[in-house]
């Protein structure tokens, strides 16, 4: 791995980390990121974002359906479910990402964003060599990994 691979890495770490908890407004416990390379089975509910530019590559926010119906309650004063609960999940990781790539451009990164697809039901994700997981604890609400998949890496 290369130096600037390795900066990039630690800075899309420390960037990610940085929007969930500007952007949640909840105590979230940040556990030890993971390599794997194995294919990613998402079980219930997820949000899929491409990164395009500078840095070439997938964030995949992944948590149970109960996670973002409690999520929904505690920041809009009601459990959402069946489409707004989709388009709530949908807009909760763009804004997830946007702020990412806010501050990656503090970095002298160029980084846009694709729309975000959702994920509902059990999906599985394959075709890349590595990713990185970060898994999250947020406190009353429950636990989600946040996957990031670097092209060429």
């Amino acid at each position: 791995m290369t130096k600037e691979l390795s900066n990039t890495i630690t800075h899309l770490l420390n960037g990610t980390i940085a929007s969930v908890k500007t952007i949640l407004p909840f105590p979230i416990n940040v556990t030890r990121p993971t390599l794997f390379s194995e294919p990613i089975i998402q079980k219930s509910m997820g949000v899929l974002i491409g990164l395009t530019g500078d840095v070439l590559g997938r964030v995949i926010i992944v948590g149970d359906e109960e996670l973002f119906m409690d999520m929904s309650e505690k920041m809009y004063g009601m459990k959402l479910a069946g489409d707004m609960l989709e388009s709530f999940s949908g807009e909760l990781g763009n804004i997830i990402v946007g702020n990412l790539i806010t501050n990656m451009s503090k970095n002298g990164l160029n980084i846009d964003i694709t729309p975000p697809t959702v994920l509902v039901g059990e999906t599985k994700i394959s075709g890349f060599d590595k990713a990185l997981k970060l898994p999250l604890s947020i406190d009353h609400v429950g636990g989600m990994d946040i996957i990031l998949i670097l092209e060429n890496s």
